[in-house]
């Protein structure tokens, strides 16, 4: 009875797991999450295609580019249609720093020691060649001018006094000889006329060698009073005001106090150029004319093109270095002097 029951529970069991795992093809299948997928397939694609799209038209854009680039080339340059390119310039790697100098640059003075009566610049003021930076105090000189003039022109009065003199004499010494052909008069008369005569005429010569010895004089002077006037020897730019109005200027002054040697420093800023030391393992790389790619530590951004223009031939024992110029191929006011500087130069 038993066993029984239990055989019945067994396969009520079994047929219970067996129609459980069966499908029920009238039931309806679920539909719930299958549009949301779908739209999110179909945005992935959209964004594929306008990716694809784009990298294509850019891929073409650069190939239309390279290929005009590739025309003007070859009507430009035929070379480089047969495959020939021409050889680019570059840096070599061999840098070098140094300064900013200028080949003409002075302190501009005065002959002469003499007060400082007047200054008609400032610093940075542009200087054009022979144009007046300074006039001394020439009161003195212009006196002791005068003195000159007036002995000068009593000489000139000399010498007319004497020429009258003289026609006198000559009339005397003809009547004497006159007076001697008749018996009248006697020969020492006649002598003693003569002599005046030559003496007066060697009086004459005196005074006139008095006129031109004064004349020059004169001019000397004038020379002097123009020394007085400090004028620029080259165009530039003044960098340094070395004096003030009112102190003496001296050239073989040792300076201090009151008393100065110069009057300004001018500077050609046409003539500036970097001056810059080489290693002399280096300096076989290095040939007159070369090209130079200079940067001034105040411009980092700037390259300016510049070239060598000699090797000083001495080198620094100290340092094992040459002395090498580079000049710059255009002048540009933002080089000043004394800038630092680096220079590559190329190959």
């Amino acid at each position: 009875m038993v066993s029984t029951q239990l055989g019945n529970f067994m396969t009520n069991s079994s047929t219970d797991q067996l129609r459980s795992l069966s499908i029920d093809r009238n039931a309806e299948a679920p539909r719930q999450g299958f549009w949301p997928l779908a739209g999110v397939g179909l945005l992935g694609a959209v964004i594929a295609a306008g990716l694809m799209w784009g990298f294509m038209n850019q891929q073409l854009k650069t190939a239309t580019a390279e290929a005009e680039q590739a025309v003007i080339a070859a009507e430009t340059n035929p070379s480089t249609a047969t495959g020939i390119h021409p050889v680019v310039p570059r840096a070599s790697g061999l840098v070098a720093s140094g300064y900013v100098v200028a080949r003409r640059q002075a302190t501009v003075s005065a002959e002469i020691t003499g007060l400082i009566r007047e200054i008609t610049f400032e610093e940075g003021t542009r200087i054009a060649q022979g144009e007046t930076l300074a006039v001394l105090d020439d009161a003195r000189a212009r006196l002791t001018l005068r003195q000159l003039l007036a002995v000068t022109e009593s000489s000139k009065r000399s010498v007319q006094s004497l020429a009258a003199q003289i026609v006198e004499a000559k009339i005397v010494f003809e009547r004497a000889e006159i007076l001697a052909d008749k018996a009248i008069g006697t020969r020492a008369a006649v002598s003693a006329a003569e002599a005046a005569l030559v003496s007066l005429n060697a009086q004459l010569e005196g005074a006139k060698a008095n006129i031109q010895a004064n004349q020059a004089l004169v001019a000397s002077q004038r020379d002097l009073i123009e020394r007085h006037v400090i004028r620029a020897p080259f165009s530039g730019v003044v960098i340094a005001k070395n004096a003030q109005v009112g102190e003496i200027l001296s050239p073989s002054s040792a300076g201090g106090g009151f008393t100065r040697t110069g009057i300004a420093t001018l500077v050609d800023m046409q003539s500036l150029e970097i001056e810059v030391d080489v290693n002399e393992g280096q300096i076989g790389r290095i040939t007159p004319n070369q090209s130079v790619e200079a940067i001034l530590d105040a411009y980092q951004d700037w390259k300016i093109p510049a070239k060598v223009v000699a090797i000083i031939p001495t080198a620094d024992r100290a340092r094992a270095t040459i002395k090498v110029r580079v000049s710059f191929d255009a002048f540009d006011e933002r080089v000043l002097p004394d800038m630092a500087a680096k220079v590559t130069f190329i190959e």
